[in-house]
């Protein structure tokens, strides 16, 4: 996706804007983590995206090995530093298009995740992972409503992250009202399942997917002390 993203066509441009509409929290977590109001710290994410959709920023991301989140973070630092200095700020709903994001709650995770991130850096990195592994929960959710499983999802979903000898299969087993060894079977399917999207999340992020387990490795170190 990020190599077609180099190339503008409707179809790569909304995938494009999909991704930052995704990941933008990160950014902004960023800008707050550097200082700046809650205030400003929108207006800078939001006039960022509006500067990065509207122009080819793709076309260098090969300078950062293929990896949308390095690439963004640099062009982040880039604008802050540079570009914003040299223009006249634009305030949300002056005449560019932006995107929607969800300014009212933006704030408030952030001052739950700020007093445990050393660094604006830092923040980034770990707010990155959390949407990351919000997209694939999301995604999990959704498969599992297709096949009417939707129950047995959110009784299984604590288990995902969890190692296999902590999992109450038992205290499963009677609130799903099926057997262990069933549930046993529904968990390694959908700890299975999870892998592979979170391996596909990941790849859309990147523009060779043989970086997968490098940029896995990379983003959830962010969660390290």
């Amino acid at each position: 996706m990020l190599a077609a993203g180099q190339r503008h066509t409707p179809q790569s441009d909304q995938a494009l804007e999909e991704l930052c509409r995704t990941y933008w929290f990160p950014l902004y977590a960023y800008v707050r983590r550097r200082g700046c109001s809650k205030e400003d710290a929108e207006d800078l994410t939001q006039a960022f995206f509006a500067r990065f959709l509207a122009k080819n920023y793709l076309a260098g991301l090969s300078a950062e090995r293929g990896r949308f989140r390095a690439f963004l973070l640099a062009s982040l630092k880039h604008f802050l530093a540079n570009e914003w200095d040299k223009s006249q700020r634009q305030k949300r709903g002056g005449g560019v298009t932006l995107l929607s994001l969800d300014w009212q709650t933006a704030d408030t995770q952030f001052q739950i995740a700020a007093t445990a991130e050393p660094s604006p850096e830092k923040a980034f990195d770990r707010e990155w992972a959390l949407a990351l592994l919000a997209c694939v929960i999301e995604r999990l959710r959704a498969e599992c409503a297709e096949e009417n499983h939707a129950r047995l999802f959110e009784v299984l979903k604590p288990f995902l992250t969890v190692g296999k000898n902590a999992i109450p299969y038992p205290q499963a087993a009677a609130e799903l009202g099926v057997s262990e060894g069933a549930v046993r079977v529904a968990v390694h399917r959908l700890r299975r399942r999870y892998r592979e999207v979170l391996r596909e999340e990941i790849a859309q992020t990147l523009s060779d997917p043989a970086n997968v387990a490098e940029e896995m490795q990379a983003l959830f170190s962010a969660f390290a002390p």
